[in-house]
Order: structure tokens, then C-alpha cells, then sequence
């Protein structure tokens, strides 16, 4: 059993208050009230924005590989390669694969990529950002050894 969840730095905490405060500087010339209400507003907006951004999960539960909105059985999943901060920025960039599954966030500096082998399927590999990428590679070798 693997259960990451891939949550926002805390400093991106910031960022609603300082839209709210954009904003309510703006609506500062219409009144106080609508500056206090684009304040709200912007706080609120802003902070579901970096929630939901920072809500992204990687598990490995039942078989299979759930990372974000995808769901893989492991029987179609080749072998894992963990990936060092240098290789995660080699392989979100110039070794990038058009047609690869990218789970991404650029505030993780390690990630994981597990190759495709369902003939079935077009996506070469998956790129996960990890925190943990040995533990997430041997949570997918147990999983596929259970339903081996």
C-alpha cells in the first residue's frame, strides 16, 4: 500500500492573500464594501485554486496505480526507475515524450518513471512526481508480485 499526497509549498499559501488584497485594491475606488468583498473573494478563489493544484495523490491500492485522475492496473506496467532531481528535470524536459502520462509538480524535485508495456496502449511511461520515489517503486513491485 502507497499513499502520497502531492500537497502545494507553504509559501503558495500566500498567493490568495495577496490576489484578495489585489483585489480589493482595485474595488477600493468603487467603496469599502466592495473592497472588502473582493478581498473575501480573492482569498477564497485563490486558495481553492492552490488547494486543488496541491491535491493531486499517488497510490498504489487494489492492483493498480492511481496517480491524479489516471487509474493502471500494474499487470500494465513495466519496470520503475527512480529519478534524481537532475534526471526529473532531464525527463520533464529535453527527454520528455509527447505522448507520456505526466503527473507533474515542479515544487517536488524527485520523481518516477514506470514504463507502459500494454501493447494496447500508446503512452510509452508514466512521469510521477514523488517524494518518495524508492518507496513508491517498491510499493508497484509488491503489487505486481501479488497479482502475478
Amino acid at each position: 500500500m502507497y499513499d502520497e499526497r502531492l500537497t502545494a509549498p507553504r509559501s503558495w499559501w500566500l498567493l490568495p492573500v495577496a490576489l484578495g488584497l489585489t483585489l480589493a485594491l482595485i474595488l477600493l475606488r468603487v467603496g469599502g464594501v466592495a473592497a472588502l468583498i473582493g478581498l473575501v473573494i480573492g482569498v477564497a478563489a485563490g486558495a481553492a485554486a492552490v488547494n486543488s493544484y496541491g491535491s493531486a495523490r499517488i497510490r498504489v491500492v487494489q492492483g493498480s496505480l492511481v496517480a491524479g485522475q489516471a487509474r493502471i492496473p500494474v499487470e500494465a506496467l513495466g519496470e520503475a526507475h527512480p529519478l534524481t532531481p537532475v534526471e526529473a528535470v532531464a525527463w520533464r524536459g529535453v527527454k520528455a515524450d509527447p505522448r507520456a502520462f505526466m503527473l507533474l509538480r515542479s515544487y517536488v524535485p524527485t520523481a518516477l518513471r514506470v514504463e507502459v508495456t500494454d501493447p494496447a496502449d500508446p503512452t510509452p511511461y508514466l512521469y510521477l512526481s514523488t517524494r518518495s520515489p524508492e518507496r513508491l517503486a517498491a510499493a508497484l513491485a509488491e503489487a505486481r508480485r501479488r497479482t502475478a
